[in-house]
């Protein structure tokens, strides 16, 4: 099988080159067939100059641009563009060679899954963030759990999919922002199709960059958007 890894990057000066190039390195010496698909939305930073140049150095590394910032239209812009069999979301600062390791061990073998999550709240994990992050991640969680009738823990963060199972699930999705792997979850619950969550440890390289109460007044609004768009394609099928 082969791999994508889709990292959506907005302001990731700092970080972007590490990461991409500790993926690199790491999925190389593997003997893994790969691509790392760089979605550079909207930076005012180097950000571009860097995604650009790691292109350039490495055959393996690609770059999709977006004109504005956009976390959900960058994850779904670089799971249509990938070509793996197994597609990986990593963010510039959370990524995880072990989780790589577990998802391309689990989808390769017998019936695998559509969505392997990366699962910050499984028995197991390990949530080193903030109180106040955890909190919102259990608030967010417990709110998909009872108006949504999520099955799984978690929806945020790393996930591997099953890039033929998915694609056509990722297409019919309407939600953006911090809500589109969220809604590609749903729609795959939804579809019947299996959905497995394995324990990571989560630690903060840096403080969120956005306000705790902003995003959660976003997320929301995008909930109930959400639950609109679910209900009229439940009508239609």
């Amino acid at each position: 099988m082969s791999l994508s890894v889709v990292m959506p990057a907005h302001n990731e000066a700092a970080l972007l080159e590490a990461s991409v190039e500790e993926i690199v390195a790491g999925l190389r010496a593997r003997g893994e067939r790969f691509e790392v698909i760089v979605v550079e939305n909207g930076s005012q930073d180097a950000t571009p100059a860097i995604a650009s140049r790691l292109a350039a150095e490495h055959s393996e590394v690609r770059v999709a641009t977006l004109t504005r910032a956009d976390y959900g239209r960058a994850l779904r812009t670089g799971l249509l563009a990938a070509t793996g069999d197994i597609v990986v979301n990593f963010d510039v600062d959370y990524t995880d060679l072990g989780f790589l390791d577990a998802v391309v061990l689990r989808l390769g073998q017998a019936e695998p899954p559509a969505i392997i999550v990366g699962s910050k709240r499984a028995p197991g994990a390990h949530d080193q963030r903030s109180a106040p992050r955890r909190f919102v991640t259990w608030t967010f969680s417990l709110v998909l759990r009872v108006g949504f009738g999520l099955r799984v823990s978690d929806t945020h963060g790393m996930k591997a999919q099953n890039r033929n199972l998915v694609l056509s699930l990722a297409r019919a999705c309407r939600s953006h922002g911090e809500l589109f792997d969220t809604e590609l979850i749903l729609r795959a619950e939804r579809a019947g199709l299996r959905v497995e969550e394995l324990p990571v440890t989560v630690v903060e390289r840096r403080p969120s960059r956005t306000s705790i109460t902003r995003r959660a007044l976003r997320t929301l609004v995008g909930l109930v958007r959400l639950r609109v768009t679910l209900a009229r394609s439940r009508h239609r099928g």
